[in-house]
């Protein structure tokens, strides 16, 4: 019964306030999101072969687990990183509306692609904590709300865990985009810093964000992590670029 009101709700409302793709704009009509069927099977879900460590996917067929040269050079303080889904076709909107546009109307949607990845790859009962990635306080007003920080909250309420809000970010980082590997792992480095280490030691953290390119933020916020006293950081995003 419930069920079927809810059902009855949602008809009205889009009724009222039609839905639209964020993909293609196209009417949404029957799909439960807001993306089309079209472009909902555009969608490419990340499948082996990947990074055994960092979870980098590769084309072609490996044969057999590996780690990539990055990870082998430069080994990561995570203990594991996974993604759902490829950063390209209409996830990339997607992704952009929520972070930039206030599309906090898509947060449902991307919080079920990312507890994909974290139930395929882990197991919540061995998380702890879920932690996120803080913006700069400037920032953040700004922005009016930090999209990693929604993403973590949604997960923590779904497996029954809480939120670590010790985190901050210390110095304003700017944007990323057209920095290369090297360069954003010099541009974040120093730029957070554990409010006090107490609540951290010993703890196994589930470190969330919406999309990872290279790598270098999760990686410094591990590593921060881990020398405040964290047993385990594993990480999972929505997205890999």
């Amino acid at each position: 019964m419930k069920r079927f009101v809810l059902e009855i709700g949602r008809l009205a409302l889009d009724l009222l306030y039609p839905r639209f793709c964020e993909g293609c704009g196209k009417p949404v009509r029957t799909m439960p999101d807001f993306l089309c069927w079209d472009c909902t099977l555009q969608i490419i879900p990340i499948r082996p072969p990947y990074c055994a460590r960092c979870g980098d996917p590769v084309d072609g067929v490996t044969g057999k687990p590996f780690v990539c040269s990055f990870c082998v050079r430069e080994p990561p303080p995570f203990d594991l990183a996974r993604s759902a889904v490829r950063y390209g076709g209409p996830i990339r909107p997607l992704l952009h509306r929520f972070k930039y546009l206030d599309g906090l109307h898509v947060a449902g949607q991307l919080t079920d692609l990312l507890a994909r990845a974290v139930e395929t790859h882990y197991q919540p009962d061995r998380f702890d904590l879920v932690a996120y990635v803080p913006l700069y306080p400037a920032r953040e007003r700004r922005r009016a709300y930090n999209q990693s920080r929604i993403l973590a909250e949604r997960l923590a309420r779904r497996y029954g865990i809480s939120v670590f809000r010790g985190v901050e970010r210390i110095r304003d980082t700017g944007t990323q985009t057209r920095l290369n590997m090297s360069e954003r792992a010099v541009n974040v480095r120093g730029a957070f810093a554990v409010v006090n280490s107490a609540f951290v030691e010993g703890k196994r953290f589930l470190l969330v964000d919406d999309v990872m390119t290279t790598g270098a933020t999760l990686r410094e916020l591990a590593r921060v992590l881990k020398l405040a006293g964290a047993e385990r950081v594993w990480a999972a995003t929505v997205a890999r670029g």
